[in-house]
């Protein structure tokens, strides 16, 4: 009985997206994942100069005790000048940023359409990089852009990056909520080339909602689980929204809680079976609720 309740936790390092700390800085995410005791960071690099000076990320980092460990390439449309317009340019430059912060992954998200030179050669270009470095060049799950009862594809080759021949993908249980996508069916096509974790939830509204954890529909007790199982050796990245947060402290809250459901799920007991964990997901929502309603209450 003792042999069949004890856990086994993976090598997988649980880190903070500085994209969950907006409108606070880069600066400030650095704090919070020291303060509430998250293995790392992924750094977004957007328009805050910090995320994208190389020296001032090394800083924070060793200033905080937080290790950078990986670097999300800056594909976003607020994005397109940051660090080029020339989308390689920005690939090279954040596989560069990722050897000298002594990050292992870059996330990178399929090209937009109107990219069509770029998405032309995106697939075979990703391979030529990838075999250049140690780097591992993840290709996240997107969605497609609905307005009303319009869809428009905005990605190619496409916003399911299963469909094409990746090394390496990034697993965005937001981005499944908004495409409507069966979860537990993309990461199983996504097998051994499953390289990085966005965890976060979502309602399935259509909206890219990026809640914490347990707070919507995604079976993200589940998809944890089931790593644990596995012994998923990749980084699972907090990435979720908290600009609702009316304070300082609401925000740290609800980092703190999506940080204890993740903790929580990948200790899966071994011979529980991936995919058994619905009710005791319920469980640990409820458990992460209270975790963080004492931490709000210091």
């Amino acid at each position: 009985m003792a042999d069949q309740t004890r856990a086994r936790i993976p090598d997988a390092r649980v880190a903070l997206s500085t994209a969950s700390v907006y409108p606070e800085n880069t600066e400030a995410a650095f704090e919070i994942a020291g303060r509430l005791g998250y293995d790392g960071v992924e750094v977004m690099v957007w328009t805050d100069p910090v995320s994208q000076d190389i020296d001032a990320l090394n800083r924070l980092a060793d200033q905080h005790g937080v290790p950078v460990l990986a670097v999300h390439a800056p594909c976003l449309l607020v994005t397109q000048r940051v660090w080029s317009t020339d989308p390689w340019r920005k690939l090279s430059r954040a596989r560069e940023a990722a050897e000298r912060l002594g990050a292992s992954t870059v996330v990178v998200h399929p090209p937009f359409r109107w990219q069509r030179a770029y998405a032309r050669r995106f697939v075979a270009g990703v391979w030529r990089m990838a075999e250049e470095t140690d780097i591992r060049f993840a290709v996240e799950n997107m969605y497609p852009w609905r307005y009303r009862d319009r869809e428009m594809q905005a990605y190619a080759p496409g916003w399911d990056p299963t469909d094409e021949d990746y090394r390496h993908f990034t697993l965005d249980l937001s981005h499944t909520a908004t495409s409507r996508t069966d979860t537990m069916a993309m990461l199983g096509r996504m097998g051994d080339r499953l390289g990085h974790v966005h965890i976060a939830d979502g309602s399935g509204s259509g909206k890219d909602e990026h809640l914490v954890p347990g707070r919507g529909r995604q079976p993200c007790a589940e998809v944890l689980e089931h790593l644990a199982a596995r012994g998923f050796d990749g980084h699972v990245v907090v990435e979720v929204n908290t600009r609702r947060a009316t304070s300082s402290v609401q925000r740290e809250a609800d980092l703190a809680e999506a940080l204890a459901f993740t903790r929580l799920h990948l200790a899966s007991p071994v011979g529980h079976a991936p995919g058994a964990g619905v009710r005791r997901g319920r469980r640990g929502r409820k458990a992460t609720a209270r975790w963080g309603a004492d931490w709000e209450s210091r």
